[in-house]
């Protein structure tokens, strides 16, 4: 039978740096809380739910060392950067195009004013934010090959897997329902469209960073 508790100072490690990376204000971060106040609780958590799939991915191709592949084909990573920052700018863009809607004045017409977003586009959209950050990339990478041991066994790496993307759900769904509170929700909402416009902003600024980060600054140096 296989000794867990050689593993513990390993999953301790990877989950303070999770938990550091999660909390940290980031597109991921974004996404929910414009999604929390602009659509409310059921979208939000959904969106949530995307968010904490795609960690998925990140798990799946540091496990199958692509991390090696991408480091030795710059290419492929400048590709993933544009894609990103293009989701973003996109986000950001419809975001920062929202205009004022008629009777919004109390917290208490919040069903009645609410816009839609279908289940599977608020999945999408949360999927994606995170399965083309390349924070993330950079972060799965680096955790998987500085912090988890080549001697790990495969199914426990899996396992640090699961628990990384089950916390990365709670987290915000944990942010969804504080947002989506009515009080909380209720002083955003009476002027949405101020605040969908900055979240608008700060999307594009993140886009706009990440590029200036990852390849401009890169080809300066």
């Amino acid at each position: 039978m296989m000794d867990l508790s050689q593993y513990s100072v390993e999953f301790i490690t990877i989950a303070i740096a999770h938990l550091f990376a999660v909390a940290s204000p980031g597109p991921d971060f974004a996404i929910v809380m414009k999604h929390s106040i602009q659509y409310g609780k059921r979208a939000a958590l959904i969106t949530s739910v995307g968010v904490g799939t795609a960690i998925l991915i990140h798990v799946a191709y540091a496990l199958a060392g692509i991390g090696l592949i991408i480091n030795s084909t710059p290419w492929i990573y400048d590709l993933l950067i544009v894609l990103a920052s293009g989701f973003l700018l996109y986000l950001g863009w419809g975001a920062i195009q929202s205009k004022p809607v008629t009777n919004q004045s109390s917290a208490s017409s919040l069903d009645q004013t609410t816009p839609t977003l279908n289940d599977r586009k608020a999945f999408a959209v949360g999927f994606l934010t995170n399965g083309l950050n390349p924070k993330a990339t950079l972060f799965f990478l680096s955790l998987f090959t500085v912090v988890v041991s080549f001697e790990t066994p495969l199914i426990v790496k899996a396992a640090y897997g699961v628990y990384l993307t089950l916390a990365t759900m709670a987290w915000f769904c944990c942010l969804s329902l504080v947002l989506t509170i009515s009080s909380v929700r209720g002083i955003f909402v009476r002027n949405g469209y101020i605040f969908d416009r900055v979240m608008g902003v700060i999307l594009i600024l993140l886009a706009l960073n990440i590029l200036y980060n990852e390849i401009v600054l890169p080809q300066l140096l």
